[in-house]
């Protein structure tokens, strides 16, 4: 008997055009935001791998190589993309799972805006 509700509920879920549209947002805005972290991570391994003189050339006079900051940037950009993530997750992400759930509590396929 329970697994025919929970049948029922999953269908629901699946049959809501919010869920659709949150799996589709979400897997593409992860996807972009992972792409970026890539490029950002790679792209200082190709440089330490093939331009090691860039990397160890000196910043100015002083005695800072650009190896440095640039991979502090790396490790902050990590940092500010999750943050990214995490503010529209927390925001419209959960909004559509909040108005899901209640769509399948209540048996109606609503759209929300």
């Amino acid at each position: 008997m329970e697994t025919k509700v929970e049948d029922e509920i999953v269908q629901r879920v699946k049959a809501d055009p919010n869920y659709h549209k949150l799996v589709k947002t979400r897997s593409r805005y992860g996807w972009t935001l992972t792409w970026l972290v890539m490029i950002a991570y790679y792209g200082f391994t190709l440089l330490n791998a093939f331009d090691k003189q860039f990397m160890a050339s000196k910043i100015g006079s002083g005695v800072m190589s650009w190896g440095v900051p640039l991979g502090l940037f790396v490790i902050l950009f990590t940092i500010v993309v999750t943050g990214i993530y995490v503010r529209r997750a927390n925001n419209e992400f959960d909004a559509l799972t909040d108005a899901i759930q209640r769509n399948a509590a209540s048996g109606k396929e609503k759209v929300r805006a």
